[in-house]
């Protein structure tokens, strides 16, 4: 990033120069704002209005907190101290209230003076610091405050406006000497460049960048604060859709190879084997899919599908038209336990055509290799020898495929399962491999709402997959209150053992595996079930083998041990030689056990609304109906039991994937797409906002057809430069 100061453009010039060197390094190190620009972009939270109080009553745990409140009464307390045997010892408390409730301050030793002599009763402040619990009352310890002088008629008034902003904050920097900052450097936002183009912003009625900036950070009324945040919800959505739309754009000048399928080569063959016919949907995709593998630009696709849609089948049919085509296909799996299950089911799927070159291989057959870390170093020579010469027409692996070992005789389309959790140079370590670049085709089966698809995956474009094929079950989905009910957790043990004797399988998911350090400091016996460690794996498995699922076969599964121990425990699994299998997440993706038909979740609450549906979607994946237990000792009022009942009302994972965001905090949203603080969505909601994503990419998608370079838009160049720093920029790159 430029921090050298550039005088034409004022909002470039880096804090040190202007505020001092002591604050503008806690800004840098705590907030991640550098520049005049960063500061200015940095908005306040919420606003205070003078005569309405914050609500003691909602005060979160352990979070740093800003409260307007008026002290009730303070009171100096003298004892004796190891430090002040005498007597000497000095602590101030000092009780403050909102109407709503009321929080005791504490202060002790020298730090006592001065809020003794300006704490009076009836006083008015800011006070800022870290709500603590002390003989079961909440307190704050040593706050930080600012006293709001000024109420009395005809005072000068010190806060500029009736509103006051409450900026994010650290326990280095509260929020007011943040606004103190902003009124330094506010008189610079008159220089801001406007992204948006002139015709653009009169178009849609918005106020000017310089004009936003004022009204966000000294509005005088609500009024400028919502033209404020209309204006910077635009700014946000536009730059962000206009750097997607460039993407695209420059995407679809690379040249590739087209791909189209054979009228009587191997995808026919393997139609023809198929047990089943295609949904409408498979069909609909297919069709999309060799669409664009036809064309001579790489295709970019987002292929979206619930859990058990037919996904993989999809995907195989795309590389099986490449194989036809005389091309190599790579499928990328996060984890060898998946590379090796894909592998598995690839090669049933394709039955004698994944026999090339052996005997009783079918005529169009091609090789299906299997390439992980963790493989013998013959199997491994092979594996890169069928590669290179061609011999392979499919290649399934983890990471292993990316290393500068693994050479392609001709690759024409990467598939990636599981989009997030998969980093993005790897993909584009894994393209460079192709003489031009190939088609990408990326799977994920987190439903992903459309807003944040073109927000997070705005340059690929997207195919949904929203039918379950025929012949899939319903899944029953239950909270259990182990705390309130424990009667409930003896039951669910019960269905457990009846779904085994009528010769079923479960799972046991836990959050974490057992033998990792716990920090004892941190989960003290006494603490309640949010502050014990999560329940373990190998705890768990001991205690139900030797209790509940006596006489059972329970197995263990967990990703620290060795693969081919992971593979030998799915094995039996699959094979039907154990009754229960308990494990952590690692199971969340990709495993396909038709005959598991019950999965409990303990510590439900310890894991997000899409991880618990990924997971619930590996059961009542055969004929029988599914079942699916969220255990939890979370209280019935609380957020987590609102988000575990959600995930238990609803098998949609689209309407899932809305509440999970509702839930979540704004800026989680893109995920790995951020690069630090400074690039997450500040006022734009990804939910609540759709029309303005849509809009926005629709506007920039003309921009950038009009004006690749940008080159009649300074400001929006400006702005671009701002939100690419170099790593957002590789990431959008590579995307």
């Amino acid at each position: 990033m430029d921090l050298v100061p550039a005088l034409e453009e004022p909002l470039k010039q880096p804090l040190k120069s202007v505020l001092g060197p002591a604050t503008a390094k806690v800004m840098a190190e705590h907030l991640g704002l550098h520049s005049v620009g960063d500061l200015l972009h940095h908005y306040p939270r919420r606003y205070e209005e003078r005569g309405q109080l914050t609500h003691l009553a909602d005060l979160p745990m352990d979070e740093h907190v800003t409260v307007v409140a008026q002290v009730a009464d303070a009171r100096l307390h003298s004892f004796a101290s190891s430090k002040a045997p005498r007597g000497k010892g000095q602590r101030l408390e000092v009780t403050i209230t909102d109407g709503s409730g009321r929080i005791q301050l504490v202060f002790f030793g020298n730090g006592v003076h001065k809020p003794h002599k300006e704490l009076l009763p009836g006083t008015r402040a800011m006070f800022a610091g870290k709500v603590s619990v002390f003989n079961r009352r909440l307190q704050l310890a040593h706050p930080a405050y600012e006293l709001l002088k000024g109420d009395s008629e005809g005072a000068v008034e010190t806060w500029a406006g009736a509103l006051i902003p409450i900026y994010p904050a650290t326990a280095k920097l509260e929020s007011w000497k943040i606004g103190k900052a902003v009124q330094t450097v506010l008189p610079s936002a008159q220089e801001a460049l406007d992204p948006l183009p002139d015709s653009l912003r009169e178009g849609r009625g918005l106020v000017s960048l310089p004009e936003a900036l004022l009204k966000i950070h000294r509005p005088h009324t609500k009024a400028d604060i919502a033209d404020a945040r209309a204006r910077l919800k635009w700014d946000e959505a536009f730059v962000l859709q206009v750097a997607l739309a460039r993407r695209r754009h420059a995407d679809a000048q690379l040249p590739a190879v087209p791909r189209r399928p054979r009228s009587d080569g191997l995808l026919t063959a393997f139609d023809d084997r198929l047990p089943f016919t295609l949904t409408e949907g498979q069909q609909k995709v297919s069709k999309e899919i060799f669409d664009d593998l036809g064309t001579e630009h790489p295709m970019h696709r987002l292929l979206q599908g619930e859990v058990g849609s037919g996904k993989t089948l999809v995907a195989l049919r795309a590389m099986l038209a490449v194989v036809d085509a005389g091309g190599q296909a790579a499928m990328l799996a996060p984890t060898e336990v998946l590379a090796q299950q894909h592998h598995r089911s690839v090669v049933e799927m394709m039955g004698e055509l994944a026999e090339g070159g052996m005997l009783g291989g079918a005529e169009h057959a091609t090789k299906v290799v299997l390439l992980t870390g963790s493989m013998g170093a013959a199997a491994r020579r092979q594996a890169l020898l069928d590669l290179v010469t061609g011999e392979a027409g499919i290649v399934i692996g983890t990471h292993a495929l990316i290393e500068d070992k693994v050479q392609f005789h001709d690759l024409g389309l990467v598939v990636v399962d599981e989009q997030h959790r998969f980093g993005v140079e790897q993909r584009d370590a894994l393209r460079g491999k192709g003489k031009q670049p190939p088609h990408l085709l990326v799977m994920t089966a987190t439903p992903i709402p459309r807003t944040v698809a073109m927000t997070v995956f705005g340059d690929l474009e997207t195919s949904v997959l929203d039918q379950l094929p025929a012949g899939r079950s319903p899944i029953a989905s239950h909270v259990v209150p182990a705390a309130d009910k424990p009667h409930f957790l003896a039951r669910a043990w019960e269905r457990v053992r009846e779904e085994v004797a009528k010769g079923h399988q479960a799972y046991v998911v836990c959050p974490r595996i057992g033998d990792e350090d716990v920090d004892p400091k941190k989960n003290s016996p006494e603490d309640d079930a949010e502050k014990r460690p999560p329940l373990a794996v190998l705890d768990v498995a001991d205690q139900l083998a030797k209790g509940p699922l006596a006489g059972l076969r329970v197995e263990v599964l967990h990703g620290r041990m060795h693969p081919d121990d992971k593979d030998a425990v799915m094995r039996r699994f699959a094979a039907g030689e154990t009754d229960v299998l308990v494990a952590t997440t690692v199971i969340e993706v990709g495993v396909n056990v038709p005959n598991a038909t019950a999965m409990v979740i303990m510590d439900a609450d310890r894991f997000g609304v899409s991880q618990l549906h990924q997971l619930r979607g590996r059961v009542g994946r055969g004929s029988a109906a599914g079942l699916c237990l969220l255990v939890t000792e979370m209280p019935e009022a609380g957020a987590a039991r609102r988000r575990l009942d959600a995930v238990a009302s609803t098998l949609d994972g689209f309407e899932l994937s809305r509440i999970d965001l509702e839930q979540r905090r704004e800026g989680d949203v893109l995920g790995q797409a951020q690069s630090g603080a400074r690039t997450s969505l500040r006022v734009l909601a990804v939910i609540e906002d759709e029309e303005v994503i849509a809009e926005a990419r629709e506007e920039a998608a003309a921009v950038v057809a009009a004006d690749p370079d940008l080159e009649r838009l300074p400001g929006l160049r400006t702005a671009l430069d701002a939100l690419l720093d170099e790593e957002r920029e590789q990431y959008l790159d590579k995307g």
